[in-house]
């Protein structure tokens, strides 16, 4: 995942650095919560931590393949993730189980036909807390991924493995900084996990970190050939109902194996399929309309291509090469392009790349929030960060995002609010709705037009408290994006103007009170 210059600025991490680092200092006593702090420090630097979760067979590892470009999560037709399983970038392949109690062991890195193959030896799951994956990919560089056991497995102690990853204590918020959720469906099970996973601190009063993925969709409709165009249908309705817009952010459509597989497709498997399109189309339809048919008497070569695939994403191929599609390259990118990747990947580099600075922030205050509720703020931490809610404008942004979208304010334009507030991409012309080329003369233009009519509507006496509050602080957003522009550049981020605490909570319109981490505690 690629990410694009954001509006958020270097400051806001430099100051929740300063209060880890006093926090440090104050418990000094308390070795345990140094430790905590320590690793809180060190996470500030690391790549942004996205967790992907989903029920049983949900296809998290197939999805975390294709987003890597290789196969390093084992997949099978059994229950693969039964421990919580990190991805990160790392200069040779090395896999380190770290157990709940003793010192971490290294295990064996071995591929079998190409994929990596994790055995445990004779260590039980549940007595592993879990295992990291060092591995050479360009797609990890920015984002470290983790694979976590199904939510509502046939097995209790697996869901506890991932129930214990996303809420580990009330002291202690979970280490992933945004969530990727696949569901094959909208089931019960699965609004029930984001609303508990809302209320807790990593995502309270905002959906901003969580996006949601109606995978494989390439078996909705029985594998037919507009199933992606199905699953796209049904995701634009579930990203409009109104009781999912407050648990995620966005909700896309993937065909993981179909995404995968083209990232990974090898010349065999291209003559196999085109071998498949040369046969008589009505021949190879009837042959397709199920797996028993398909693999009726020629198991041996077309099972593998059937496991690779799957019946649409076989049907999808051979009907690209009968259409013109000469070259494993081209029928590679066919693939991918077909499969949503594009769109996911797009959608995390808005929602979450763009806002890793942000998004790291916030983890980091909610631990420290945490530990400042532990002993009722006896060492004025807790107080720190209030300071930091009330005065960094990026939180009142987040805040205001998640009212917007879970309904519970209601503005004019909402549309052009959500825009403008980065719900669409984080970058200056994003927020303003004008393309990248946007000359700093548009862009000055665009937004002295949105700040005067936002502050217009904040003095509007027929709006409510709120909804005027809530146009201050588009207003602020505009005050800041005008701060921000430079002459001849392009891609400008905003940069905030200097407001002292007292004013910024002033100008918040109330959205963090004192005494108040509104959006933040457990």
């Amino acid at each position: 995942m690629t990410v694009a210059r954001a509006v958020v600025r270097r400051p806001l991490l430099d100051r929740v650095r300063q209060v880890l680092l006093q926090a440090s200092e104050l418990y000094a006593d308390q070795p345990r919560t140094v430790e905590v702090l320590r690793r809180q420090l060190e996470r500030l630097d690391e790549p942004l931590r996205v967790a992907i979760a989903g029920k049983l067979k949900a296809g998290k590892s197939t999805l975390l393949n294709a987003l890597v470009g290789e196969a390093i999560a084992p997949t099978d037709a059994g229950e693969c993730t039964k421990v919580v399983t990190w991805y990160r970038n790392g200069p040779s392949p090395r896999i380190v189980a770290y157990p709940k109690d003793g010192s971490p062991t290294p295990l064996p890195v071995v591929r079998r036909n190409g994929a990596l193959a994790i055995n445990l030896g004779a260590a039980p799951a549940e007595t592993i807390d879990r295992l990291v994956v060092d591995w050479p990919a360009r797609s990890l560089r920015a984002t470290t991924l983790i694979d976590t056991p199904g939510v509502a497995s046939i097995n209790e102690d697996v869901s506890a493995r991932a129930a214990r990853f996303f809420d580990p204590d009330d002291e202690t918020p979970t280490e992933a900084d945004a969530v990727i959720y696949l569901m094959r469906h909208l089931h019960v099970t699965d609004a029930e996990f984001l609303e508990a996973f809302r209320d807790r601190g990593i995502a309270r009063a905002t959906a901003v970190n969580t996006v949601a993925v109606l995978s494989r969709a390439d078996e909705i409709g029985a594998g037919r050939l507009d199933a992606m165009f199905s699953a796209r249908a049904i995701a634009t309705r579930y990203r409009s109902d109104p009781s999912l817009r407050g648990l995620c952010q966005n909700v896309v459509a993937v065909a993981g194996l179909l995404a995968f597989t083209g990232r990974t497709l090898r010349k065999d498997e291209y003559a196999e399929l085109t071998k498949l399109a040369a046969q008589p189309r009505a021949e190879l339809d009837a042959a397709l309309l199920s797996a028993d048919r398909f693999l009726r008497g020629a198991a041996a070569t077309r099972g593998p291509l059937l496991d690779r695939l799957g019946l649409f994403g076989i049907r999808l191929a051979t009907t690209l090469i009968r259409q013109g599609v000469n070259h494993p390259t081209g029928l590679a990118e066919e693939l991918v392009a077909r499969s949503g990747l594009g769109e996911l990947r797009q959608v995390l580099d808005v929602q979450f790349g763009q806002r890793r600075e942000l998004l790291k922030a916030r983890s980091a205050l909610l631990t420290l929030d945490a530990i400042a509720q532990a002993d009722n703020d006896a060492r004025g931490i807790g107080r720190q960060v209030e300071r930091i809610l009330a005065s960094a404008h990026e939180f009142a942004e987040l805040r205001l995002l998640g009212a917007l979208r879970s309904g519970a304010i209601s503005l004019p334009d909402c549309a052009d609010a959500e825009r403008l507030l980065g719900g669409t991409g984080n970058t200056a012309t994003a927020r303003l709705g004008l393309s990248d080329a946007a000359s700093p003369a548009d862009l000055r233009r665009t937004a002295q037009d949105s700040l005067h009519k936002w502050r217009d509507l904040a003095e509007n006496p027929m709006l409510g408290r709120r909804a005027a509050d809530a146009c201050r602080v588009l207003a602020r957003t505009c005050e800041g994006i005008l701060g921000g522009i430079r002459p001849g550049t392009r891609h400008v981020g905003r940069a905030r103007p200097a407001r002292p605490a007292a004013a910024s909570r002033a100008e918040n319109g109330g959205w963090v009170r004192s005494g108040e981490t509104s959006g933040l505690t457990k």
